[in-house]
């Protein structure tokens, strides 16, 4: 079990990551490279041998293994991202990249996207070799960057031009799972990811006659964008269940004793009230505008008129995305990817899974723990090609009240002192018996 130096380490990794400003803004605007070297000298000092890797200058990657007993094992992956959305620090409370703790909560951006997952691993390698523990399967511990954005300087650089680094894993863990879900009558639930949406962010282009804006006008671009917009929009998405999403709502009815009728299926996350959030985004592939751009005069019709979508689409489902895309934006308007990762789908029937469950299960009791699909992403999707299976495993104990799925991307993000110390303990013992 870990000892109590590794639940102090866990704190001070947290607050010495958030203070690294690791901001990735998009377009290459980021440096991971302090925050790597950081974690290398943490494994370092274990007696491992960390890699640095870059595929552009400053964007840095760290990778390492551990090696297991048994040889013929398969091996597993643990990845935490580095880099973190940016934050404004006026509309904080404390500064974001301060790393402060006070009143038992280390605040700053990066506390649970996902420095503090980072500061678990490093924490617990190091507690293993105080012990002298090694796992029964390899370990391969990496660190990666720029997952806020492309990853094509951290996870995509590492699966396709180092994909020996990882020979062997067939399974990885990293973020979004077994955190504390409250559902506001005393249960505490703790989903763990056996899936992720695809991500499918669309540049929509109209073209047409360019003009005087005092003249009529029936070939004007912005008026033909507008329209496909407003049709995406609207657009009434079907529904979709993914093993994972059955399984989840299966096991949701049965903890609150609601037959599981599948065939009214939003009639079901009615009545599982609050828990009904752990999967409603997840029933249905999406698609929302969220960019425009157009003209350069107020009295001139643009030739072109330009609009951006977040699409996501389930597991299966890419063509069916593809197909509506094409129907809604109509003749008048051209779509490509901007961006394309692919959907996740991991069995809840494994023993890896089963191995994670009891792991929390055995430090939180009284809680109760059911599979999700994530509405978003993670480098599990670069790393799938590889042949990894990926799951959501990052864990926290969460007080009643604390918005956990808020934080991410918002403001006055922080994590608890004993949530990290519960997220150390239950990962330690997930990975001894992995």
């Amino acid at each position: 079990m870990a000892d109590q130096r590794a639940l102090d380490e866990v704190v001070e990794f947290t607050s010495d990551l958030i203070r690294i400003d690791t901001t990735n803004r998009g377009g290459g605007d980021c440096r991971e490279r302090p925050a790597a070297e950081y974690a290398a000298a943490r494994l370092a000092e274990t007696g491992l041998e960390p890699v640095l890797l870059e595929r552009t200058e400053g964007r840095t990657n760290v990778v390492a293994r551990i090696e297991g007993t048994d040889p013929s094992a398969d091996a597993l992956l643990v990845h935490g991202h580095l880099d973190v959305v940016p934050a404004e620090a006026a509309d904080w409370s404390v500064h974001p990249f301060s790393g402060e703790i006070r009143d038992g909560v280390v605040w700053g951006r990066g506390a649970v996207d996902m420095k503090n997952m980072d500061a678990m691993i490093l924490a617990v390698v190091r507690a293993w070799a105080r012990e002298g523990v090694r796992p029964r399967r390899d370990i391969v511990i990496a660190f990666t960057a720029d997952e806020e954005a492309s990853a094509e300087d951290g996870s995509e650089f590492l699966a396709t031009r180092h994909a020996g680094l990882f020979e062997g894993c067939t399974e990885g863990i990293s973020e979004s799972g077994a955190f504390t879900f409250h559902d506001g009558s005393g249960r505490e639930i703790y989903p763990i990811a056996a899936g992720e949406r695809g991500t499918g962010w669309l540049k929509l282009t109209a073209r047409g006659r360019a003009g005087h804006g005092s003249k009529v006008n029936r070939e004007n671009a912005v008026t033909r964008l507008a329209a496909a917009i407003a049709r995406i929009g609207a657009h009434e998405w079907p529904l979709r269940l993914t093993p994972t999403v059955r399984a989840a709502l299966t096991e949701l009815a049965a903890l609150y004793g609601i037959d599981t009728d599948l065939s009214d299926v939003d009639a079901l996350l009615d009545k599982l009230g609050p828990a009904g959030k752990l999967v409603e985004h997840t029933v249905r592939s999406s698609a929302n505008p969220t960019m425009l751009t157009a003209g350069y005069k107020i009295n001139v019709i643009p030739g072109e008129a330009v609009a951006y979508v977040d699409g996501r689409f389930l597991p299966g489902g890419e063509d069916e995305f593809r197909t509506t895309l094409d129907l809604l934006t109509g003749p008048d308007v051209d779509w490509a990817y901007e961006h394309r990762t692919v959907a996740l789908q991991a069995p809840v029937d494994s023993t890896t899974y089963a191995k994670m469950r009891a792991a929390v299960e055995e430090f939180a009791p009284e809680g109760h723990v059911v599979p999700y699909c994530m509405s978003g992403g993670t480098d599990a999707k670069q790393f799938s090609q590889l042949g990894i299976t990926g799951y959501g495993f990052a864990p926290l104990k969460l007080p009643e009240g604390f918005d956990y799925q808020a934080l991410f991307h918002g403001v006055d993000e922080r994590v608890p002192v004993e949530a990290l110390h519960f997220g150390v303990r239950v990962l330690d013992r997930f990975l001894r018996s992995a």
